[in-house]
């Protein structure tokens, strides 16, 4: 770990203060360990705006699997990208809805245009890709 560095932060009271209240509701001990996170967040952010970064999410979707076919497009979907498909879990919420977490690893292109196909298929009601990458 290196060497930490001090720097001072101004900002208005009322933005401070509601900082504070952010950060408490977070369970945050101190103002260092919170802006910390954020400047790391800010990073990692910026990590996906570059199309060969590394980078590790997951997709998580939504969806009917009465929906005629749609549980072989998914499977198909994943078998096209098995080499940046690391897992999926697959949980029956109702008697109609399914819940796949897939978890992925590539470059920010490759981990993008898998989730928007999974995402996009005809008969997901619901999909997100959370990204991060190792700092």
């Amino acid at each position: 770990m290196s060497q930490l560095e001090r720097f001072g932060v101004s900002m208005e009271g009322d933005l401070l203060k509601r900082f504070d209240e952010r950060i408490a509701l977070k369970g945050y001990r101190t103002r260092s360990e919170a802006i910390r996170d954020l400047v790391r967040q800010e990073l990692v952010e910026s990590a996906w705006e570059q199309p060969n970064a590394l980078v590790f999410g997951t997709v998580t979707l939504i969806y009917d699997h009465h929906a005629r076919g749609l549980s072989e497009v998914l499977a198909e979907l994943q078998h096209d990208h098995h080499a940046s498909i690391l897992c999926t879990t697959h949980v029956h919420v109702d008697a109609h809805s399914c819940l796949e977490v897939i978890i992925v690893k590539g470059t920010t292109e490759v981990v993008r245009r898998i989730a928007d196909a999974l995402i996009a298929t005809k008969g997901v009601q619901h999909g997100h890709l959370v990204c991060s990458a190792v700092s």
